[in-house]
């Protein structure tokens, strides 16, 4: 019987898994989609509950579409910076899951700006005060959700804790170095819990999972319906890392784009280099105790505003409102600045919301659908503007990934405005693959990064293919309707 990895990959709005052979070839894949809620003007948050039992049935699904196999290990890959608190005694949610687009935190972050903590949090941490992150959230959710009760009842947790939690029968409380390094709670030198912001952010460090290698036996199987108990859970990953990972990009400057909901911009770094203004830096990846460090820009709103328009503009589809883009060859000035839920990197502005200008008489439905996917490439362009001022190596190879990855019409977008070739990753599934590869190192399905570097297949390279002077005209009127978005919430 063949052996395989099956690779979890819960992310915003689908909780996917996928079955990969030694050979790297995925062979079954399910899915499941996951419910997201919307309280309030800002906020954004999901039902645990909901989160496993859609993981279990994408398990479920991928299982039975696949061959029979002897699964060696299970990965798992996530989405990033949602935080939940459980009951440790009966497993039972303390409060929503507050995803990584929820802003409700965003005056505790100006609090803790104004009181002078970001720079220390920075030094840390790498990442900014911002609502994006979740040690705010964790501070609402033990506030609101778990108050009076004792901290060793309590769990707080990443999406990944939780999944290694149920997968384990709620014996195995931990997460990865790179889960936790997003938390704004993990010093990153170290790649452990930090005393200093546990207390700054008033969360108690013994409700906190423990913090291993992206590959690592966590836990093995034990109650889960569709599973035979035992199997050992031998990798945990942030979605983005995952996908880095798997592309392959190990070299100081390899980089990807992953394009979702969101975006985020990696490019793996020699070394711990404390962040320039707009960017973060992050663990992506920890292997036998050894880190290795990414700069990081992440967008909060990309691919999504496509949906949005194609509503907005009475298109059937994304399928549509991409082919009525490309019916013009310009925008005729005007821009589409996709900041719903607030600007992220590299301008960090909670309180920006969206904005259309340089409408006229002239513009038409086309003009706005070819402002929408523009919008998407000049959010990539901003944050690779300042990882090449600040690697100081140059952006070495850049994979990207995601399902907008396979649109040629985006990718060269994408290319043009970063004035870099871009590599489209064959596999849609490249967090799940990188978290499957991690599983497989942990287990010994495969012996060492060479052989896992040799599954990974590319598709082809995009080049860019507009003049200079065309790309620089456009950035130009690119920044100026950023500063107008900044104007609108002043």
């Amino acid at each position: 019987m063949q052996r395989a990895v099956l690779a979890i990959d819960e992310g915003t709005t689908n909780s996917k898994a996928i079955l990969v052979l030694e050979s790297g070839e995925i062979v079954a894949r399910g899915s499941c989609p996951v419910e997201t809620r919307h309280p309030q003007s800002g906020w954004v948050e999901q039902d645990a509950r909901q989160v496993w039992s859609s993981t279990v049935a994408a398990i479920r699904e991928c299982l039975s579409n696949g061959p029979e196999v002897e699964i060696a290990a299970i990965g798992i890959s996530n989405q990033r910076e949602s935080i939940m608190t459980w009951d440790r005694q009966t497993g039972a949610p303390l409060g929503p899951l507050v995803t990584w687009q929820c802003r409700r935190t965003a005056l505790a972050c100006d609090a803790l700006k104004a009181a002078g903590d970001e720079d220390e949090v920075i030094s840390r941490t790498g990442l900014p005060l911002d609502p994006l992150f979740p040690a705010t959230k964790v501070g609402w959710l033990l506030e609101t959700h778990c108050a009076g009760k004792p901290a060793g009842d309590i769990c707080i947790g990443t999406v990944d804790s939780w999944l290694i939690w149920n997968l384990s029968g709620g014996k195995v409380h931990a997460c990865d170095a790179s889960n936790a390094a997003r938390t704004q709670l993990c010093n990153i030198a170290d790649c452990q819990w930090d005393e200093t912001l546990c207390r700054l952010f008033k969360v108690p460090m013994a409700a906190l999972p423990q913090v291993h290698d992206s590959s690592h036996i966590f836990a093995r199987t034990s109650g889960v319906d569709g599973l035979p108990d035992g199997v050992p859970v031998a990798s945990a990953i942030g979605d983005s890392h995952g996908a880095l990972f798997g592309h392959g990009a190990h070299h100081p400057g390899d980089g990807k784009v992953t394009f979702g909901t969101g975006s985020s911009v990696m490019t793996t770094l020699p070394e711990f280099i404390v962040p320039p203004k707009g960017l973060t830096t992050t663990i992506a990846w920890s292997l036998n105790g050894r880190p290795t460090y990414a700069f990081e820009g992440n967008i909060l709103v990309s691919a999504s505003i496509l949906p949005w328009t194609a509503e907005l503009l009475a298109q059937e589809d994304v399928t549509a409102l991409l082919e009525l883009a490309q019916t013009v060859e310009s925008t005729l000035g005007v821009m589409l600045v996709p900041a719903h839920v607030g600007l992220g990197s590299p301008h960090w502005n909670s309180s920006a919301r969206g904005l259309v200008c340089g409408l006229s008489f002239n513009t038409g439905k086309a003009h706005i659908a070819r402002a929408a996917a523009e919008s998407i490439a000049f959010q990539v362009a901003d944050v690779f503007e300042i990882v090449e001022q600040n690697s100081g190596q140059g952006i070495g190879r850049l994979f990207v990934d995601g399902g907008p990855s396979r649109n040629p019409f985006l990718m060269g977008m994408v290319a043009d405005f970063i004035d870099h070739p871009v590599i489209v990753g064959e596999s849609a599934e490249a967090s799940a693959q990188g978290a499957a590869y991690l599983a497989g190192l942990a287990t010994g399905l495969w012996p060492d990064l060479e052989t896992v570097g040799a599954l990974e297949g590319h598709g082809r390279q995009i080049a860019p293919s507009i003049a200079a002077a065309d790309r620089e005209h456009a950035r130009s009127e690119w920044r100026m309707a950023i500063a107008r978005t900044t104007l609108v919430t002043e």
